[in-house]
């Protein structure tokens, strides 16, 4: 479970995203980064009996950085009013699929996938999905899949909007094919960041996710 006032703190934050008003509350800063990377830590050393892959991590290295990068963006606020960290084999900047959760008041959410792979890492998957299709559609179409997540990620920002050359129109995973990004993501309430059922309802969904991280790790290689 995350504490209440690591909540707080972020609503705060968002409410009074300035340099200012985060050095005065530095010290909730820290307890609450504390906070997340415990619960982590947690969700680190349970899901790894279900997955080997991810034995090992340690939270602060899954952990992103508060800051933001504000070179090439309008938004000058300084800082991220989340706290997320990726759970990858050989680290969050391995470039392969992994879990993922993101804590931000009255929008967090556990998931995971492949994020923007490398123009051969997209290939490949594709590739994988055009050949085993049956095992792909399997997996996202099982009844316990679909209960967590209700299937893919489909928003405009990871899709082509045509089927990629090589591939058929009529490909019965054209949908798919299109992807930039193969991801799922299920929500997770205020009142159940702050529930005792947070960490089983997390590796849970990491579980049920886990055939489909498996596939798309074995595409890139």
């Amino acid at each position: 479970m995350i504490q209440q006032s690591t909540i707080k703190f972020l609503k705060g934050l968002k409410k009074n995203n300035n340099r200012g008003w985060f050095e005065k509350n530095r010290a909730a800063y820290e307890d609450a980064r504390a906070d997340f990377e415990n619960f982590i830590q947690r969700v680190i050393d349970a899901h790894s009996k279900n997955d080997p892959d991810v034995k090992g991590l340690v939270a602060k290295k899954c952990t992103f950085r508060i800051n933001r990068d504000i070179r090439f963006s309008k938004d000058k606020s300084p800082y991220k009013t989340n706290f997320g960290a990726s759970m990858d084999r050989g680290g969050k900047k391995s470039g392969l699929a992994g879990y993922y959760f993101h804590l931000e008041p009255g929008s967090s959410f556990f998931g995971g996938g492949l994020w923007q792979p490398a123009t051969d890492g997209m290939k490949k998957v594709r590739q994988e999905i055009d050949y085993s299709f049956d095992e792909f559609n399997g997996i996202i179409s099982s009844k316990k899949f679909k209960s967590i997540y209700g299937g893919m990620y489909t928003g405009e920002d990871i899709q082509l909007s045509r089927v990629p050359q090589g591939f058929e129109k009529d490909n019965p995973a054209a949908e798919y094919l299109k992807f930039k990004s193969w991801l799922v993501l299920a929500s997770v309430s205020d009142a159940e960041l702050t529930s005792k059922s947070l960490l089983k309802k997390t590796t849970d969904g990491f579980q049920t996710m886990m055939p489909l991280i498996k596939f798309l790790n074995r595409a890139i290689g």
